[in-house]
């Protein structure tokens, strides 16, 4: 961020309120409803309205502000956040150490709950927000369920044509819906401005007095208030901690603390109101265009986590944690707007099945929330290795701040945890299905290229070998190389059936790094390794595509310029073979042979001219 001027940082703040705080933006359709009317009822008295605000106003305080904002926004990767970043970054500075399987385990599993979070915002944000038309006129109960999947099946299909223009409207229209629930929150605040009172933190202290059992279970809806709080960190790329950090405190957090207040202080005086605090706060009528601008917030906010699945997923296939999956880029000056076929689908398919599933959005305000605090936990952990290893901040400090937000993470995770059977099962089986795609890739990955290794011929040794007894041809022959040692399969089966050298050859092999973006004067090595055979490494950062041919033109360090129609790649393609061999049980050795299988070509994937690529298979037990 530093250098912007005053007016860009403007611009990227108007740019954050639409694309970052769409999500937690939302919350106020049906945090303060759930805390009441949920699954552990409360009676809506001033002691519990006084008691639930309070958590609501000290939670996004200490969650959102202090931990978000003031501390883990400071975790940049290069200006990168989200949890695949962040894991980067403790991975890079750390190196190997003992701690590494652990961190590289908790991103993991972050990001596996990730997916489970992107599937639940769309169906209950969008939901409870065309459910305000009951409170225009009860007639529209039966046209609930169409109208929320017409618009959700609309919202998927026009991720292919990218959200460029859409995207300038997101900041402006968020504005306009911050400003007026902030407007109806005033409302009534004056008519009841004893519920200023809520700010003062014994107010949460006597509800758990009163009752600790139903005190512990209401944090399961009180969290609801922040759910989006990761996009703080996961969109930070996108416009930087300052912009981000400004949106927040002075228009966001004031706002939502405004509405909450005002729904607060109408309960105070019709403890009816709780069957849609939100909208009841209106005027008669103003409910009807506050359902459109509702409606219209929640698509904002569905929109925001769609492009995250897809970013997040990007980062995972650089990554190496998921296999190449096609992705197309929205917009030909932004790029970070990219767009995923089978993630779209994906994701729409399991959205309206959800939908159809659970019915309406208290009963998927069940499942909402431990997927999100079981992320909070694990950022809440990775803070600690940060402050600890990283920052080294003094032991003393550190821990008090990782312990401070381990315990208020932990009775959060563990409240929600309580929702399980009602709901909470669905995103933690869609974790768990995440989870076991990504460690299976990783770890089949990691078997294959040990096995490789293994039954790799030394180069040195087949250079000797084949150099005196195989003719050379005109032209460069590129091998792409998923090691970087020894003889890569293409290259054998090349000369085992064309007995045949090129003048060049060009043993490719294609790093991604722990890092964003790679600086254009480390992004290609080369090492000669006579005999006119080169290895050359192309390293990537895990937010780049990888453009080989394009990296060619640029490299003259392998006997000269590369021209394109003398230049041809040789792909192995493996067919592998599960086996009883010690590695994965059988059933993951199956799965990841079918991932293998449906994984996009690297042809396409690294960019290749379809007329210039040779494939040559061969069998693999792994």
């Amino acid at each position: 961020m530093h250098g912007h001027t005053h007016g860009k940082l403007s611009v990227l703040a108007l740019g954050a309120l639409g694309v970052v705080f769409g999500d937690i933006g939302t919350s106020p359709l049906y945090a303060l409803k759930e805390s009441f009317i949920g699954h552990h009822p409360l009676a809506v008295d001033p002691a519990h309205i006084f008691g639930v605000l309070s958590l609501i106003f000290w939670t996004m305080t200490l969650i959102v502000t202090v931990k978000y904002v003031f501390i883990i926004l400071r975790a940049d990767n290069e200006g990168e956040g989200g949890s695949m970043a962040l894991l980067a970054l403790i991975s890079r500075s750390l190196g190997k150490s003992r701690w590494t399987p652990l961190i590289s385990m908790l991103g993991v599993i972050a990001t596996a709950l990730f997916y489970g979070d992107a599937i639940i915002t769309p169906a209950i944000s969008v939901l409870s927000a065309v459910e305000g038309l009951t409170v225009v006129n009860t007639g529209f109960a039966p046209f609930i369920m169409p109208i929320a999947i017409g618009i959700l099946v609309g919202l998927f299909v026009i991720q292919s044509h990218g959200t460029a223009r859409v995207g300038a409207l997101f900041g402006p229209v968020m504005v306009l819906y911050f400003l007026v629930i902030a407007v109806l929150g005033i409302i009534s605040i004056v008519a009841n401005p004893q519920i200023l009172a809520i700010v003062n933190p014994l107010w949460a202290a006597r509800f758990f007095m009163i009752d600790p059992r139903l005190a512990f279970l209401a944090l399961g809806s009180v969290v609801l208030a922040v759910t989006g709080a990761e996009a703080l960190y996961a969109d930070m790329g996108h416009f930087g901690r300052r912009a981000i950090s400004i949106s927040w405190l002075y228009v966001a957090f004031p706002c939502l603390m405004l509405n909450y207040m005002g729904q607060g202080a109408m309960l105070l005086g019709h403890p009816a109101a709780v069957e849609n605090p939100f909208f009841l706060l209106a005027p008669e009528w103003a409910r009807l265009p506050l359902v459109i601008l509702a409606t219209i917030a929640t698509v904002i906010a569905s929109q925001a986590v769609i492009s995250g699945a897809f970013s997040v997923t990007q980062q995972a296939v650089q990554l190496g944690f998921l296999p190449r999956i096609k992705f197309t880029h929205t917009s030909a000056t932004a790029a970070g707007q990219i767009y995923s076929p089978a993630v779209n689908w994906s994701l729409l398919v399991l959205v309206i099945l959800l939908t159809l599933g659970f019915g309406s959005s208290s009963n998927l305000a069940a499942a909402y929330g431990i997927a999100v605090t079981g992320t909070m936990f694990i950022t809440a952990c990775m803070l600690g290795v940060l402050t600890f290893a990283v920052w080294r901040w003094h032991p003393f400090v550190a821990g008090t701040v990782t312990g401070a937000f381990l315990v208020i993470d932990g009775f959060y995770f563990a409240s929600n945890a309580t929702k399980i059977p009602d709901g909470g099962w669905f995103p933690l089986l869609v974790a768990a299905v995440a989870f076991t795609l990504l460690t299976t890739w990783a770890t089949g990955r990691r078997i294959m290229r040990q096995h490789m290794e293994n039954d790799a011929m030394d180069l040195d040794l087949f250079i000797t070998s084949t150099t005196r007894s195989l003719p050379r041809v005109e032209g460069v022959a590129i091998f792409l190389s998923s090691t970087a040692e020894g003889v890569p399969p293409a290259l054998l089966h090349n000369v085992k059936h064309n007995k045949v050298l090129h003048e060049r050859v060009i043993i490719l092999t294609v790093v991604a790094e722990r890092v964003p973006v790679v600086r254009r004067d480390a992004r290609i090595r080369v090492v000669d390794c006579g005999a006119g055979f080169y290895r050359m490494f192309l390293h990537h950062g895990f937010m780049e595509e990888v453009d080989i041919p394009a990296a060619m033109k640029a490299c003259n360090q392998c006997g000269g310029p590369l021209q394109v129609m003398g230049t041809s790649y040789f792909l192995s393609r493996q067919t592998l073979i599960p086996s009883r061999r010690p590695g994965m049980a059988i059933w993951r050795e199956k799965l990841f042979a079918w991932m293998v299988r449906n994984a996009q070509s690297p042809m396409e994937f690294f960019k290749l001219p379809t007329n210039r690529v040779v494939e040559l298979g061969s069998q693999l037990e792994i």
